[in-house]
């Protein structure tokens, strides 16, 4: 199966989405006797090493540079499945904003059903590996801020981490080729990430498969300890907007205890011009300071979700 030229992709299967430029090494030369050479050139070994070592990172570099707008405002029906059927499904409105230079920032507020309607959660993240997030629960009218240690905490009972809805930089793992692989029939790249500070994630590693040409990971295993993944993130269908290719549905897999969170996002607006106050904690508190922001819901949707936007 090849991906199509067109506005709407869907993959069948867990498969990885990416294309990379590669980065070209400049080899320098150096005057040294023939005894020097010997001794400080890298040998053929080496050299391929190094060489595949900056080709891993040029793709982890390209996957993280892929353009996708200044800002973006997404409607999304966020669906709970246990044991082969859905038993909870949430609307949510997801903003995110790219400051330049690794400053990231996020906001995301559930509208229904009631008993999470209201919830936020903002996050901040800072060039490096620094990065802030705050919880806001209507129940309490209160703003809290979330401990580096609930990393691996559950997102409001879905199989998201709150370390997965943070921003990681490139320069924060070291990265590896694996080869190749397919979903659904379509070729990707396997790039393995492990993160250089093993205390700034509660990942031991990341394999991701990337599409050669969207630079989009149709797939990320994620690993705690061994040689098995402990969850599994899989894109499913991807349209392009406004210019950009964006993921409209994608499932988070608990693969111990196969429980799953789907994410279908049902509108998307890039480029809006999102106002700084939105992203913090007066705006993660106050749902009015977003609510002219939101898309509109512009269609039915085939996930058959009949939730409205009290807005």
């Amino acid at each position: 199966m090849r991906f199509p030229h067109r506005r709407l992709v869907t993959v069948k299967a867990a498969q990885p989405l990416s294309r990379f430029t590669l980065m070209l090494i400049a080899l320098l030369s150096l005057s040294a006797t023939a005894s020097v050479a010997a001794k400080d050139s890298p040998s053929g070994d080496e050299k391929n090493l190094n060489d595949s070592s900056a080709k891993a990172k040029a793709l982890a570099q390209a996957v993280y540079d892929r353009p996708s707008g200044d800002n973006i405002s997404s409607r999304v029906i966020m669906a709970l499945e246990s044991k082969g059927k859905v038993q909870k499904k949430r609307l949510l409105y997801s903003y995110g904003a790219d400051k330049g230079k690794g400053e990231r920032w996020g906001l995301m507020r559930f509208i229904t059903p009631k008993d999470i309607a209201g919830t936020g959660l903002l996050s901040i993240d800072h060039p490096g590996d620094e990065s802030d997030q705050w919880l806001y629960l209507p129940s309490l009218d209160r703003v809290r801020r979330i401990a580096s240690s609930r990393k691996g905490g559950r997102f409001v009972g879905s199989d998201f981490f709150y370390e997965d809805l943070s921003d990681r930089e490139v320069s924060m793992d070291n990265h590896r080729l694996l080869g190749s692989d397919e979903v659904g029939g379509v070729s990707c790249t396997l790039l393995e990430s492990t993160p250089v500070e093993k205390s700034n994630s509660v990942y031991s590693k990341r394999v991701s498969c990337i599409h050669d040409r969207l630079l989009i990971p149709l797939r990320v295993d994620f690993y705690t300890r061994g040689d098995k993944p402990v969850k599994r993130l899989q894109a499913s269908k991807i349209r392009k907007v406004q210019g950009y290719w964006t993921v409209y549905q994608s499932t988070m897999t608990d693969l111990k205890k196969n429980h799953k969170t789907h994410l279908i996002t049902t509108d998307v607006i890039y480029d809006q011009q999102l106002p700084d106050n939105l992203f913090t904690q007066r705006g993660l508190a106050d749902e009015n300071l977003e609510k002219p922001f939101r898309p509109r819901k512009s269609a039915p949707q085939a996930t058959g979700d009949k939730d409205k936007d009290k807005d």
